[in-house]
């Protein structure tokens, strides 16, 4: 008997034990990525600075720019740390936050680029439009409809690439690392088109004397979104702190200092 009320005492300590943990909500290590902010006292943010106006430097200054750098130190602002940025190649940006090379991903990423990756979003932050976008003067175009047996240029990994591979009749679409290699094409005759987020490209517009135009829109918009490590306990605190910037007003400031289209 004596054995046995031991081994009964042995099962309820046990159970006790696992009580106490889930009463005590996520495990210790979910903790880990607001505690290492917290601490450090600064937000390592991820990005890839080739795509104004969202990220890019600035060619006198070298400093970075845009409306995710702006949106980055507003937010880490919040959190009541400083923010360090880290310019990173598109393709490694998710393996990277995965590895803890970086605390948050704010690089206009969009929900649909990290599908199948085991990753956190926070709340969107940006709907992104794509856009089909042709030399100006080219009067073979009169609206996206005009995109079929045509060469069409995009960005890999992204979601104008998404939107390429959903079109029907186009003759070919030709993947370029990075955007400006994609006009560079375009402004040479080499493609005859390219799909681009519409804010890059009214950027891309403005910067070269209207040698481009946007053709229309194609596809549906591209949800922004932050993006941070599986489980990650700076998602919600990140969630709270755009909410702060959308109802101060400080968001809408910096859409309109980088977003806005005159």
């Amino acid at each position: 008997m004596n054995v046995l009320k031991k081994a009964i005492g042995v099962v309820l300590l046990v159970f006790l034990v696992c009580l106490t943990c889930l009463g005590a909500g996520s495990p210790s290590w979910a903790d880990d990525a607001l505690k290492s902010v917290q601490d450090r006292g600064t937000l390592v943010v991820g990005f890839c600075a080739a795509y104004p106006p969202f990220e890019s430097r600035n060619e006198l200054t070298g400093e970075f720019e845009g409306f995710d750098v702006d949106l980055a130190r507003a937010l880490a602002e919040k959190l009541g740390v400083k923010v360090e940025f880290r310019d990173t190649e598109w393709p490694g940006l998710i393996a990277g936050v995965n590895k803890g090379d970086f605390d948050v991903l704010l690089s206009c990423m969009s929900k649909s680029e990290t599908r199948g990756e085991n990753v956190d979003m926070t709340d969107i932050y940006y709907l992104l439009s794509d856009v089909a976008v042709v030399r100006t003067g080219d009067e073979r175009f009169k609206s996206t409809e005009d995109l079929k047996d045509k060469v069409v240029g995009v960005q890999m990994g992204s979601a104008a690439e998404q939107v390429a591979d959903k079109l029907e009749g186009l003759k070919e679409i030709r993947r370029f690392n990075y955007n400006p290699e994609a006009f560079l094409d375009l402004q040479h005759k080499r493609i005859d088109a390219l799909i681009v987020g519409y804010a890059y490209a009214v950027n891309q517009i403005k910067t070269t004397s209207g040698e481009f135009h946007v053709l229309g829109e194609v596809g549906d918009p591209s949800e922004i979104v932050m993006v941070l490590k599986k489980d990650s306990s700076l998602t919600e605190p990140l969630n709270a702190a755009l909410k702060e910037l959308r109802g101060s007003g400080k968001y809408d400031e910096i859409l309109k200092k980088w977003l806005a289209v005159e």
